[in-house]
């Protein structure tokens, strides 16, 4: 039995494995690639999801649970576990602060304090695997073996990649089964095979295909170990020759017969046989020609299998690996350099690299395009050729997984797979993923949301709304409405997930409930002037656009500057509404709005804004001239308190000799075309809603307020920045 590598803590927390092998083992890379470097250290975690043919996608966490505790639990609690406890549930994103409470939980050897603090991690940090080893020993050291049993299991149904949880597991049963009972060797093969199905077709799984071989050589099954030897075989891993010469190794140092199925040894033995006669009566054709008149050929037993002939099967046997093997070497030729790229293929908090993000989207995009190349011609599948002319197996159900191993979509999943570890805190892998898993099954992208919101990115806003986004467009609207309010609890106060629930109950045809989640995010933030701005002015324009009640839109907005006078976007919103209106009737409602926005403590520019747009409406709307300039003199005198020069400008008594900038940024002058007499402008700019903004030019300088950046569209949008990452790519 194969021994498991010595372990040393790394920098987070995690065990990382030197590889029992020695360095030598480690094969060169194939051609044109260039030889690694000396492998004396190697990280055996490749965890997350395993992609297995049932449950390609891994499992779902709400499953996870964790073993009952112990019936003899200690009642005292070390002394500092209670304050290293507090730190860590108080911010359980410093993942600092976990790994100093179990690194004190071990050091005071407490079982419970141990027990509970693991559990609490391995929730929040499922994929530190050798964390699930330091929990599966803590009760078997208790002599808790079944409970040590339970713990390895819940750690392989969240990374069924991890190839030291499943040899740690494996040497677990190994260590605690009498193997004297029938059915121990039985339970144990049927690990090995969950084992090599979940994480067989790792780069890194070599360790688990020696340790599966070396077992069925110790139970003396050596038919067995020839068919694990041919599997693997065909899997392109780190260590592919390593495997060729143990399988030459192991033909060689026992008869054919005992290692070859009986089918494959009597046809290779039937084939041999037939090729020794006929050289032998070749040959026995040369000796009569010259052996002496008289003298009699030697007897030959028949049935007898001679040693020539055993070699002459064993030679057979080498031909037929042989094209399997150099059909494997070219899938690890392609994969070399890919695999050599990637140098945390483990979990840790600490955030990648760019080159590293980078190497893994290169990985997945040269992967899927395989996949793409064989859809369209099966004939290139190399993988699938491999299986097809070189089947040594006689069982049907290996032939049945060795087909399962070739599938290229299986790779792809196990490679995105193996990438959802190093990169578990990146949203964009999840959702490549999830966008390869679409098209393929709605069910399996919806378990890796479920997997990345709930387990992996509970904090990160983005990849929850694409998830609600997701089950609203495949008509789930009750998951889309349970997504977005898991959401806002994990997230209090964040104003793009109640802007989403509301935009789904109106989408969903529910105008009031979109109206009652406005209001309450209105009432619940009266201590914030600028998000009850925010929300006050969305709740005005869904009662106005949708509800088509001006008047409790405008109360709204009214109860809203009470709170906020000094906010300049609620006061544009409500002449906007007012302006809106019946002219006939809305008129004093304008004039109050503008005579409130000048009386406000908002900037002087802003107060001309308002005043100038006052003015706009009574040269748009008035009944009376008189009227018009009785508003026109009003601004003017605003704009003599507050603009100061730019009275001249408005009225266009600007001196004909103008100062322009060229394309250099240099000033010209520039001649003022002749013009007619100068008559005082009384005529604002035209409408702000409804009408062609082009033809303001006509309209003097007072189109120039109109142009200011921060009015376009009440430039409240950008403010908040609510709409970034509102939808998944498509």
């Amino acid at each position: 039995m194969a021994a498991e590598g010595c372990e040393e803590m790394s920098g987070n927390g995690e065990l990382e494995e030197s590889s029992a092998m020695d360095a030598s083992e480690v094969p060169p890379p194939p051609p044109p690639p260039p030889p690694p470097t000396e492998i004396s250290e190697m990280s055996e975690e490749n965890g997350s999801a395993a992609v297995v043919p049932e449950a390609p996608v891994g499992p779902d966490p709400s499953s996870f649970s964790m073993p009952p505790a112990a019936e003899d639990e200690e009642g005292e609690l070390p002394a500092d576990f209670e304050r290293l406890w507090k730190a860590a549930h108080d911010n359980p994103q410093d993942f600092t602060s976990w790994t100093d409470l179990l690194q004190y939980c071990e050091q005071e050897s407490h079982i419970t304090a141990s027990r509970r603090s693991l559990e609490a991690f391995l929730i929040r940090y499922p994929l530190c695997y050798g964390y699930w080893k330091k929990f599966a020993d803590l009760e078997r050291r208790a002599g808790y073996n079944d409970k040590a049993e339970e713990v390895c299991i819940q750690g392989l149904q969240v990374i069924p990649l991890s190839v030291d949880l499943w040899i740690h597991y494996i040497n677990l049963l190994l260590g605690t089964l009498d193997m004297n009972l029938p059915e121990s060797p039985k339970r144990i093969r049927s690990v090995f095979e969950d084992a090599v199905v979940a994480a067989g077709l790792d780069f890194h799984s070599d360790r688990l295909w020696d340790l599966y071989i070396e077992w069925e050589k110790e139970q003396g099954n050596m038919k067995n170990a020839t068919a694990v030897l041919d599997r693997v075989l065909k899997v392109p891993t780190q260590l592919y020759n390593t495997h060729y010469d143990k399988f030459k190794e192991h033909l060689n140092s026992h008869e054919p017969k005992e290692v070859l199925s009986s089918e494959e040894y009597e046809e290779l033995r039937t084939m041999c046989r037939q090729s020794q006669k006929a050289e032998r009566a070749e040959q026995a054709q040369e000796e009569e020609e010259e052996r002496p008149p008289g003298e009699e050929e030697p007897a030959t037993p028949e049935g007898t299998d001679t040693e020539e002939l055993m070699q002459k099967i064993r030679e057979q046997v080498l031909v037929r690996r042989d094209k399997v093997y150099q059909d494997n070497e070219g899938e690890v030729r392609k994969r070399w350099h890919y695999e050599d790229a990637i140098k945390r293929p483990y979990f840790h908090v600490k955030p990648l690299d760019r080159l590293q993000l980078r190497s893994w989207h290169s990985y997945l995009d040269w992967e899927i395009a395989q996949l793409n190349a064989d859809t369209k011609d099966p004939s290139q599948d190399s993988n699938q050729a491999a299986t097809e002319g070189s089947e040594v197996t006689a069982e049907p159900q290996e032939a049945s997984e060795d087909a399962v191993v070739a599938q290229d979509d299986h790779r792809v999943r196990i490679l995105f797979e193996r990438c959802l570890i190093a990169c578990a805190l990146y949203e964009e892998f999840w959702t490549r993923y999830i966008q390869y898993l679409e098209p393929q099954s709605v069910d399996e992208a919806r378990a890796v949301y479920k997997r990345a919101c709930e387990v992996h990115l509970a904090y990160k806003p983005n990849i929850h709304m694409q998830w609600a986004t997701f089950e609203e467009r495949h008509g789930d609207l009750t998951e889309a409405r349970r997504v977005l309010e898991a959401l806002e609890k994990t997230l209090p106060g964040l104003a793009v997930v109640r802007l989403r629930r509301a935009a789904l109950e109106r989408r969903a045809g529910q105008l009031d409930q979109s109206e009652a989640l406005l209001r309450e995010a209105v009432a619940e933030s009266k201590e914030k002037p600028t998000l009850h701005a925010f929300y006050s002015i969305k709740l005005a324009r869904l009662l106005l656009k949708l509800g088509r009640n001006p008047s409790r839109a405008r109360r709204v907005l009214q109860e809203a500057l009470e709170i906020s006078p000094d906010n300049d976007k609620l006061h544009l919103n409500l002449l906007e509404l007012e302006v809106s209106g019946e002219p006939w009737t809305s008129a004093e409602a304008v004039k109050e709005c503008v005579t409130r926005a000048l009386a406000a403590p908002l900037a002087p520019h802003t107060k001309i804004l308002f005043s100038q747009r006052g003015l706009q409406f009574a040269e748009d709307y008035s009944n009376s001239i008189q009227s018009v300039l009785s508003v026109y003199e009003e601004h003017q005198k605003l704009l003599n308190e507050l603009g100061g020069t730019k009275r001249e400008a408005e009225n266009g008594d600007e001196d004909p000799e103008k100062l322009s900038k060229s394309d250099d940024g240099s000033a010209v002058a520039v001649s003022a075309p002749p013009t007619m007499p100068h008559v005082p402008i009384t005529t604002p700019p035209p409408p702000m809603m409804g009408t062609d903004m082009s033809a303001q030019a006509g309209y003097g300088a007072y189109s120039n307020w109109y142009q200011q950046p921060q009015y376009g569209s009440y430039g409240y949008q950008n403010t908040w920045n609510y709409n970034q990452g509102y939808y998944p790519p498509s």
